[in-house]
C-alpha cells in the first residue's frame, strides 16, 4: 500500500514540475552562450513564432534520446510552424566544458545555452530533466512536459501545431 501511494505521488509530481510557470512570460535570467558570453532569457524570441525551450544535460540519457528524436523532425517542424528550438544545458561547472563538443558531435542545430548555476532552471521551476516548454509568439509559456518516453516528441509536435495556429 505504501509503495502504491509513493508511486502515485511520484507520478503526479513528475507531471506538475514547471506547471506553476505556465501562462506567464519567460523569466529574466542570465545564461551563457557556448562562447561564454551572457544573454538574458527575457530576450528569447522568434519574430512572433513559437519557441521550444528544452532543459537537458549531457549525462541524462532520456534528455539525449528526446533531443535526438526531435532533431530528426526539426526541419519539418520549423518549415510548418516556424518554431525555433532553444536547448539549455543544466550541466554544472564540472561538466559544462563537455556540452559544446557533445552538441557538435551530435550534429544538433539547436540554439544552445548553458545554465551552470541552474538560475534559469530554478526560475522556470524545473525539477527534473528533460523538461520542455512551448512559448507562443507573444512570449507566453503555454505548454510544458517533464520526462521523456519514446513517442513524447509526437505529443510535443501536436501541442506545437496548436500553438502555431493561434
Amino acid at each position: 500500500m505504501k509503495k502504491t501511494i509513493l508511486l502515485l505521488v511520484l507520478f503526479a509530481s513528475v507531471n506538475v514540475f514547471g506547471q506553476g510557470i505556465k501562462n506567464s512570460k519567460i523569466p529574466a535570467v542570465w545564461v551563457k552562450k557556448m562562447d561564454g558570453s551572457a544573454v538574458n532569457t527575457s530576450k528569447f524570441s522568434n519574430d512572433g513564432k513559437p519557441v521550444i525551450i528544452d532543459f537537458w544535460a549531457t549525462w541524462c540519457k532520456p534528455c539525449v534520446a528526446e533531443l535526438e528524436a526531435i532533431a530528426d523532425e526539426y526541419a519539418k517542424w520549423s518549415k510548418e510552424t516556424g518554431v525555433k528550438i532553444i536547448i539549455v544545458s543544466v550541466d554544472d561547472t564540472r561538466t559544462m566544458d563537455k556540452v559544446a563538443p557533445f552538441i557538435k558531435q551530435k550534429g544538433w542545430t539547436y540554439e544552445s545555452y548553458l545554465d551552470p548555476n541552474q538560475d534559469f532552471q530554478h526560475a522556470m521551476q524545473v525539477i527534473n530533466c528533460p523538461c520542455v516548454f512551448i512559448v507562443d509568439g507573444n512570449g507566453q509559456i503555454v505548454w510544458t512536459h517533464n520526462s521523456y518516453l519514446e513517442g513524447d516528441e509526437d505529443k510535443l509536435y501536436d501541442a506545437l501545431k496548436k500553438v502555431a495556429k493561434k
